[in-house]
């Protein structure tokens, strides 16, 4: 009896197992798709089904054409016939062998003097004709040994410029013109053309406000960067070394570059804003880092109306 009991209360709690586990959640693995419902798929089926459909349609239709004009008169169709075949002499004669542009570049002759451009001599059996060299490739040839003669002579002994003179004379010749468009276009400002202009200073002020504030204060104080107000500056304190930093940065002490965030004209704002922030001397100014900056008579030629705040 209790072997009986034991027996059912096993098969009890296999049951249960088996169960628990029949009620776990089995993973459903997608199987492979296009991306497309079944849906579609009979969609775009039923569309190949219908364009293959009608292209047969059409192939019959002109084949019914066909055997009705047949039908209607056979003399239309004739069986074809081949040509009776010329013998290569009649053939030759009848060949239009007046010679073209290409047979003229390359020199070349017509099949029937073929004879007369035999060489008399054979190896094996085997003759060789006498192919001229073509007109064209003459006069290329001739033409660059007459060219690399004058290029020797005058690269070389005329004293004719060499690649490094040309080089520097183009990047003259390109400074120039860079100058002289920067002098044509009204918003076109770079580190060699900027200039103090009181006009930019306000609208240079606003962008200050709006990009430099976080680094160096709101009156140039400075803060994690240095002051801006005093005379003593990291690269150099002229308009010119000024726009320069603010274009290009100094990754190296955390001076972002702002030449991808903001516009040439932006930048000759701001800096026109800088400065007219020395000699301001703001509260709680950031001790001078630096060398003192001394204005040549260049940098301090300045609108008398520029303001100082």
């Amino acid at each position: 009896m209790r072997k009986l009991n034991l027996t059912i209360g096993i098969l009890i709690i296999s049951m249960q197992v088996f169960g628990s586990a029949a009620e776990k959640v089995v993973p459903v693995i997608p199987s492979p798709s296009i991306g497309l419902s079944t849906t579609e798929v009979l969609i775009i089926a039923l569309l190949l089904f219908a364009a293959v459909l009608l292209l047969v349609t059409v192939i019959l239709f002109n084949a019914f054409k066909v055997m009705i004009k047949v039908q209607a008169d056979p003399s239309l169709f004739k069986k074809y016939e081949a040509p009776e075949a010329l013998d290569y002499e009649e053939w030759l004669k009848q060949k239009n062998t007046k010679p073209n542009i290409w047979t003229k570049l390359l020199s070349l002759k017509p099949i029937e003097q073929e004879a007369d451009m035999i060489i008399p001599h054979a190896y094996d059996g085997i003759h060789e004709l006498d192919n001229p060299v073509p007109r064209w490739f003459n006069v290329l040839f001739y033409g660059s040994v007459i060219f690399a003669v004058g290029y020797i002579y005058y690269y070389h002994f005329a004293d004719g410029p060499r690649q490094d003179q040309e080089y520097e004379t183009e990047m003259v010749k390109a400074t120039e013109d860079k100058r002289l468009f920067l002098a044509k276009a009204g918003e076109k400002f770079d580190e060699n053309s900027i200039k103090v202009d009181a006009t930019l200073v306000a609208n240079g002020k606003a962008v200050f406000l709006a990009n430099c504030v976080a680094c160096h204060g709101e009156k140039g104080q400075g803060i994690v960067g240095p002051n801006l107000a005093d005379e003593y500056w990291l690269h150099g304190g002229s308009v010119n070394d000024v726009f320069k930093t603010v274009k290009y940065g100094v990754p190296a002490k955390g001076m972002a570059s702002w030449e991808k965030n903001l516009s040439a004209k932006n930048i000759a704002e701001v800096v026109n804003f800088i400065e007219s922030l020395k000699g301001t001397n703001p509260a709680n100014a950031k001790a001078p880092q630096g060398e003192k900056y001394v204005a040549k008579e260049t940098d301090t030629v300045k609108n008398e109306n520029t303001p100082k705040g």
